[in-house]
């Protein structure tokens, strides 16, 4: 049996390979090299030796930004191994970054369980289909599969384009200015979008920004992605007891209670026969569906609805939020690339930018598509997945032991050079289907993959195509930063560490 290449061995002088112009290129300036000596000296810190201590030697970067670029050097130094060891103090966590590696681990049912990162957000979302496993999740989703159907994802195409226009309104407004951090408007469109279809329900983010539910879901986010990063934190004892802890604590009541209330009120008007919420209403929300399951069978009780529905106002926002905010920012980049799509666009919908997108016009959006593609292959919304190993199993030749957490690093496994040459190069082509032809299956996994892959990716990629294409059909967008000015930082989500800062600017259609 092999033995795990060990991260423990290598200074991060060795770390310094890395593509010019690239989300990559930092590290080599920032971080000064560890000997060997100062290694064995600091045995306690594993890996973390590589880390500059103070934000004065990170240039000011924060703690996440520097944990994708050391592991990603990692994964270089290694980049001829499936997988190798990183050691955070005397905790080792198995990182898997080929296609074979990756397949043998998520492909069967043999791992299922998340890794224990996962646990911290049981406050907010329980164990709904994100985190459970066993029993618990395979009848959640075989429950919930069918809501994800592409015929019923149809009926909320009036949702994705009357929230997409809203977006443009809005949009419009910043034309006059300099710069727009993309970030937010899009967070906010996303966030009506996934509240009317899965709660059934209209927020109206994108008009009130100040409203307290808004701001409770961008805060306690970001209360949990703080957590995450700081070991303080981490103890449940001492967590509960810091302001932090105490204010995730409130921003979860809110939203509790929200759903709580929305679930009240919605059975209330489905126990009195409410015509609104019956079976001739066409287009039911996911809340919806859950409910008369609720009623009909008993299997569901009102606070499993409400873990299910709080899984996916938070999931379905975050990630395709992210998603959408770099897509644009890529494209704001590379202005053949950007041609190209309002080229696409204005033969699919001429020069009128009001018309609502159809399942036909997203069938056409050929060139888009591979644009999304290539934009999560860089900037993958969810930069690592985690499992929790519950019985010895050997992977590619290596015997990962009972009990070991493997990290599935998807921001890596995209980059491997033998199946995408020159990986940072932005080049859409790639995903050409004749480009496409042989490639192995887990080696672009932008939504996860076998049985616990991403369920809600139909709905996701169908929002991203129909708010960027109506965003393209009405303005042209420059990206004001190359990319090794915004390093990405790694949270449950792939963010930016700066503002994504784009100018936007009316489109100027050619003349014929």
């Amino acid at each position: 049996m092999n033995l795990i290449p060990n991260g423990i061995d290598h200074i991060s002088e060795e770390l310094t390979v890395l593509e010019p112009n690239s989300d990559m290129n930092l590290i080599s300036n920032v971080i000064d090299p560890i000997s060997k000596e100062q290694s064995v000296l600091e045995p306690n810190l594993g890996n973390l030796a590589d880390f500059p201590s103070s934000k004065h030697g990170r240039n000011g970067y924060s703690f996440n930004v520097f944990l994708l670029q050391v592991i990603s050097g990692y994964s270089h130094l290694f980049r001829n191994s499936p997988l190798y060891c990183f050691w955070v103090s005397y905790v080792p966590f198995v990182i898997l970054k080929k296609a074979e590696a990756v397949e043998a681990l998520i492909s069967g049912t043999k791992h299922m369980q998340k890794g224990w990162s996962y646990n911290w957000l049981h406050s907010w979302l329980g164990t709904g289909l994100l985190t459970s496993y066993g029993s618990k999740w395979k009848s959640r989703r075989k429950l919930l599969t069918p809501s994800f159907h592409f015929e019923i994802l149809k009926d909320f195409l009036p949702i994705f384009n009357e929230q997409s226009q809203i977006l443009v309104k809005r949009l419009q407004k910043e034309t006059t200015k300099d710069s727009t951090d993309i970030v937010m408007p899009i967070t906010l469109c996303s966030l009506d979008i996934i509240c009317e279809t899965t709660l059934g329900i209209t927020i109206g983010a994108q008009e009130n920004s100040d409203s307290q539910y808004v701001k409770s879901v961008i805060r306690a986010g970001e209360i949990i992605m703080e957590r995450m990063v700081n070991s303080w934190y981490w103890i449940d004892f001492i967590f509960n007891f810091m302001e932090a802890g105490r204010e995730l604590k409130h921003h979860l009541k809110i939203l509790h209670n929200f759903t709580l209330s929305v679930i009240y009120e919605k059975k209330r008007k489905l126990l009195s026969g409410d015509p609104n919420l019956g079976s001739q209403r066409k287009r039911k929300a996911l809340m919806d569906l859950l409910l008369e399951h609720h009623v009909q069978t008993k299997d569901l009780t009102e606070e499993d609805i409400r873990e299910e529905v709080d899984t996916f106002a938070f999931e379905g926002h975050d990630t395709t939020s992210m998603g959408m905010s770099w897509a644009l920012y890529l494209i704001g980049l590379h202005k053949n690339v950007q041609e190209k799509i309002h080229e696409e666009l204005d033969r699919i919908f001429g020069d009128d930018i009001e018309r609502p997108v159809s399942t036909e016009d997203l069938k056409d959006m050929h060139y888009l598509d591979i644009v999304l593609k290539e934009s999560l292959r860089i900037k993958p919304s969810v930069p690592i997945i985690a499992r929790q190993i519950n019985e010895e199993t050997v992977i590619c030749g290596y015997r990962i032991p009972k009990g070991a957490s493997c990290l599935v690093y998807i921001h890596d496994l995209h980059r491997d050079e033998s199946v995408f040459p020159n990986p940072e190069k932005f080049d859409p082509d790639r995903f050409l289907p004749k480009n496409s032809v042989n490639r192995h299956p887990y080696a672009y996994i932008p939504f996860s993959a076998g049985p616990r892959n991403c369920i809600g990716q139909r709905f996701a990629i169908m929002e991203e195509k129909i708010v960027i294409s109506t965003i393209l059909r009405n303005f042209s967008i420059e990206s004001l930063d190359q990319r090794d000015k915004i390093p990405p930082a790694p949270e449950l989500i792939l963010r930016s560490s700066l503002p994504i800062r784009m100018r936007i600017r009316p489109r100027q259609r050619r003349q014929s």
